[in-house]
């Protein structure tokens, strides 16, 4: 960065092991480096031939496989070589890809061949993806398992405002202390986080962003309009997620019409 102006843009490619969140965290949240960069968005390749195998990977004490983190990490991702395979396995591919991160745009490429406009300037980490986001919300759905120690996408909505110091708990409870858990017992594991909420006393939507343990809550360009009833939308992308106990979860602790519901808070049994 000693060499101001001469960059237009820069690509930081990983290993294929690599998690990218841990990388992605360091520009995200480094207010030095903040000053004349932003982190732009995560793109994840999958090879089209050996896609499905990678993201079936069993690990030891069942961790997630780097595959499926990348994947779930992803603002987008392209599936490459697609002439290498039949139709048939493509679209199991997708459909895993699809079951894993919902909210993510897929690209589909021969040579790793894709327009810069499609992966650059995404600004999916700052305030302005607010504006592509409200509209993205309305249409990701919940997704069904697809693979063993399955990754998914969970999504709902809530109506009314939601207080800011309750949303900072419900969060940290869910990234850092790690203590809510789904009917079986099993901690939720959150991976990406990403919404817009409406925040008593503020005219603009905020946006929520989380990897891992990281998050962030930033007032986007967009205001209520005063006739529409402001709604929360919110997106996690993990494991273990249960739609139904994050919802209640959410409307007893964030909402303004506050109900204790507070049963899921396994304060004494943190996550490992």
């Amino acid at each position: 960065m000693e060499k101001k102006g001469k960059f237009d843009y820069i690509l930081l490619e990983t290993t294929g092991l690599a998690d990218p969140g841990a990388v992605a965290s360091m520009f995200w949240v480094d207010a030095e480096l903040g000053v004349d960069i932003y982190l732009d968005g995560i793109i994840t390749v999958v090879d089209s031939k050996y896609g499905l195998k990678h993201l079936e990977e069993e690990k030891p004490d069942g961790l997630i496989n780097e595959a499926s983190r990348q994947v779930a990490l992803a603002d987008i991702v392209i599936i490459n070589k697609t002439d290498l395979v039949s139709e048939e396995d493509l679209s199991k591919l997708r459909t895993a890809i699809r079951s894993i991160n919902g909210l993510g745009k897929i690209l589909e490429t021969q040579r790793s061949r894709v327009d810069l406009s499609n992966v650059l300037d995404l600004h999916a980490f700052d305030s302005l993806s607010g504006i592509s986001l409200q509209k993205k919300l309305q249409h990701v759905p919940t997704t069904q398992p697809h693979l063993d120690q399955s990754i998914i996408t969970v999504t709902f909505e809530v109506q009314g405002n939601a207080k800011e110091e309750s949303l900072n708990v419900f969060i940290q409870n869910l990234l850092w202390e790690k203590n809510v858990r789904n009917k079986d017992e099993d901690c939720m594991e959150v991976i990406r986080l990403k919404g817009l909420v409406s925040i008593k006393d503020k005219p603009k939507q905020v946006i929520v962003q989380g990897v891992h343990e990281l998050y962030d809550l930033e007032e986007t360009p967009l205001s209520w309009n005063d006739d529409t009833e402001r709604t929360n939308r919110l997106v996690f992308i993990g494991r273990n997620l249960d739609k139904e106990i994050l919802r209640q979860l959410f409307i007893a602790t964030v909402m303004e019409t506050e109900k204790r519901w507070t049963t899921r808070f396994k304060e004494d049994q943190v996550c490992p």
